[in-house]
């Protein structure tokens, strides 16, 4: 979010907290790109906020009641309030326990195993969820319309839609199982705290196979998950480093570095496998 909408964003997540009796007298800004992530002190709860219509609040809230309800390793909503989606001033603010890291952070054994129990959890839950297909629709829509990535070159369009379209292909035929995924349960979205390793952003659930939830961690944890498709898992990073190269062109994308990491994300893949996970990326992009 640009400044003066953060601005706003932070005076309405406070006013809700207010209004609820939780005093928020400051608010500590974690997280901004397209939603905010927020510390509001001293009532200290973890407040997530974005426009009306840019979020699935109800759905995450839901599933996070859920989850938590059959011992998934899920951030758990504020007690202090109501489990509601609140708006003010056309924003969507959702109200939850705020963790205070802990360190060393989570070994890749304990970040497998956090990362199993969860789909453990989701295959006893039903809930309708879109299918990780629809998410690739969206990136293939924002590529293939010059007016939602003007900035995206002919032949970077041509290559990044055909891309897609393969490996689509390619995951499909090899007719794997599906269930209920985390969608994104990258190193950014998982806490190391005194309760253990616990997930949050569950707007990205969705179904597919588990490598696709492994496409986003790192090599070493994969290394500890049981039962790994290996040729799957490499269709599945594939697939990521496609989807988060047409978010990036996306012209409404607020992600920080937004230019840096569409360029790099577009060389990597014309370079070939084998395919970088995330936080070698990231790595890669911060100089490490």
């Amino acid at each position: 979010m640009e400044m003066p909408e953060v601005t706003r964003a932070i005076a309405a997540a406070t006013s809700i907290a207010g209004s609820l009796g939780l005093t928020a007298n400051d608010a500590i800004v974690l997280h901004n790109s397209n939603k905010l992530a927020l510390r509001l002190t001293p009532c200290d709860v973890f407040a997530r906020v974005a426009p009306v219509g840019q979020e699935v609040a109800q759905f995450e809230v839901e599933l996070a009641q859920r989850l938590a309800d059959v011992g998934s390793p899920v951030a758990a909503l504020e007690p202090r309030a109501d489990p509601l989606v609140y708006t003010r001033d056309g924003f969507a603010v959702t109200l939850w326990t705020y963790y205070e890291p802990v360190t060393p952070q989570l070994s890749p054994v304990d970040y497998a195993e956090a990362l199993e129990q969860l789909h453990v959890g989701m295959r006893k839950v039903e809930m309708a969820s879109p299918h990780f297909s629809d998410r690739i629709t969206e990136a293939e829509k924002i590529v293939a319309d010059p007016s939602l990535s003007p900035e995206l070159a002919d032949a970077d369009r041509a290559f990044l839609s055909s891309r897609l379209r393969s490996v689509r292909r390619a995951i499909d035929a090899r007719g794997a199982a599906e269930q209920l995924l985390h969608g994104e349960p990258h190193p950014g979205n998982v806490l190391s705290t005194t309760y253990g390793a616990l997930f949050i952003d569950l707007e990205t659930c969705c179904r597919g196979p588990v490598e696709l939830d492994l496409a986003h961690v790192p090599e070493a944890v994969c290394a500890q998950y049981p039962g790994v498709d290996e040729g799957l898992l490499d269709d599945c990073r594939q697939l990521v480093l496609a989807m988060v190269a047409a978010w990036r062109w996306d012209a409404g994308d607020q992600f920080p570095n937004r230019q840096q990491w569409r360029e790099e994300f577009l060389r990597v893949l014309r370079e070939g496998p084998p395919w970088p996970t995330l936080d070698a990326m990231a790595d890669r992009l911060d100089g490490r």
